[in-house]
């Protein structure tokens, strides 16, 4: 996908302020807040009621939810709604799963931790899958909401309405919760998966969504589950793209899981943490997201991706050089400053490259099975190395290691970018012209 010829960076801003773009933010705000519900929130309540800290941590497995979603993620995609399936496939999804989500809030809202932990536990991973199924739809609905160039503003318009849902939600929760109760904070909270809801009802269906072939009979319905698959992998170099997906972020997962160890035994106060860390990283994420955005509509996909690539291994070793430094705080500034804006731009315009892998007809599947592949491995690799890698080579050492760990996710996209696999691995939500009129069902294989 070549860049489009552009007279002024006017251009690469203008496409934040249309409608697609736009819509994608609200999507993000509805997106991001059931995670924080059983995140920080969640462990913030738990812990005011008296409980340890290994049965809190144990609700972390809420959010395997989010790592598994593409086994359901067919259903989206090729169940059609009772009904409200008249408003479109998607739009009808949006719906039920923002009703799901606030059923599955208001019920952890009235579950007594202290009197059960177990009912607790499960009402925590009703809010997990709920959101998740949430995700899935909200996913096929920007993506198909959106042209190939508007993947990039897009990708980061979603992200900023998450970052705006998820400390939103929960820092409402936290300040209801300290006046009115828990109950009623949740309850207030599951509000927010109303600016997704209302963005499908007022935009409506995607021009570009697709109906998939009609499934009648057992032996179809068993042919939806795998087909969206079957046609990803059925692309030229698709194993490499897979591969890539996979390895991409392992150096960056492994330096973002050490950072607040290695904050810590250099001796920074919680007060400079939170101004740099917290206050600097956020700011400095959200200009990330929107150079992200530029960079995408100025320079096309092939080159942004390259270039958020390279930021992000350098971002690592900014801190192999903090590290070897000592403590300044003008050090931190400048390297989690850095590496912010560089993951900022990274989740746009590679975010915005998994979503041109899809097939308009398998939407939902696909970039359920794309996000899923593109964390998981981070987090159970890094999850269970991390730790023994900086005790066995200290802090220097082990940042140059995560430099160069993402050295090979560069390497196969510039061999794949030479080679023309980029190109060849796009699916038609990726290629302007398609899925603008909508495909009969008889017409979509």
């Amino acid at each position: 996908m070549a860049a489009s010829p552009r007279t002024n960076w006017w251009d690469g801003v203008r496409p934040y302020f249309e409608r697609a773009p736009l819509a994608a933010l609200f999507l993000g705000i509805s997106s991001g807040f059931p995670y924080a519900m059983i995140g920080a929130t969640l462990t913030t309540r738990l812990a005011q009621d008296g409980l340890d800290k290994k049965s809190i941590t144990a609700f972390t497995l809420a959010f395997l939810a989010y790592n598994l979603k593409f086994l359901w993620a067919w259903v989206v995609d090729g169940v059609r709604i009772p009904f409200l399936h008249r408003l479109g496939q998607r739009v009808s999804w949006l719906l039920l799963a923002g009703v799901l989500v606030i059923a599955a809030v208001a019920n952890l809202a009235f579950v007594d931790p202290s009197a059960s932990l177990l009912t607790t536990a499960y009402a925590a991973v009703l809010v997990g899958v709920a959101g998740a199924t949430f995700d899935i739809v909200i996913d096929a609905y920007r993506i198909e909401i959106l042209e190939p160039r508007q993947l990039g503003v897009g990708s980061g318009m979603v992200q900023y309405g998450w970052r705006i849902g998820s400390v939103a939600a929960g820092g409402l929760a936290l300040v209801l919760a300290a006046r009115i109760g828990w109950e009623f904070a949740y309850l207030a909270c599951a509000a927010f998966a109303f600016p997704a809801m209302i963005t499908g009802l007022v935009y409506g269906e995607p021009k570009r969504h697709r109906e998939p072939k009609v499934r009648r009979g057992m032996g179809e319905a068993v042919r939806a589950v795998y087909v969206p698959f079957v046609e990803f992998f059925q692309r030229q170099g698709a194993f490499l793209v897979l591969l890539f997906i996979l390895i991409h972020k392992i150096g960056d997962t492994l330096g973002q899981l050490t950072l607040r160890l290695l904050l810590d035994d250099m001796g920074y106060s919680n007060d400079e943490i939170a101004i740099y860390d917290v206050g600097f990283g956020f700011w400095a994420y959200l200009i990330g997201i929107f150079i992200g955005g530029v960079l995408y509509s100025r320079l096309g996909m092939k080159r942004s991706v390259l270039i958020s690539l390279i930021l992000m291994a350098v971002s690592n070793f900014s801190f192999a050089a903090l590290a070897a430094a000592g403590h300044s705080n003008s050090g931190l500034a400048g390297a989690i400053a850095f590496e912010n804006i560089a993951s900022g731009i990274g989740g746009v315009t590679v975010i915005a490259y998994f979503s041109a892998l899809c097939d308009l007809r398998f939407t939902a599947s696909q970039y359920a099975l794309i996000s899923a592949a593109a964390s998981i491995v981070g987090r159970f690799l890094t999850g269970t190395t991390a730790g023994a890698l900086v005790e066995a080579m200290g802090y220097v050492n082990f940042y140059l290691l995560t430099t160069v760990v993402a050295f090979p996710g560069i390497i196969l996209f510039w061999i794949m970018m030479r080679s023309g696999l980029v190109d060849s691995s796009i699916g038609t939500a990726g290629v302007e012209g398609e899925g603008d009129a909508r495909a009969s069902p008889a017409a979509a294989a």
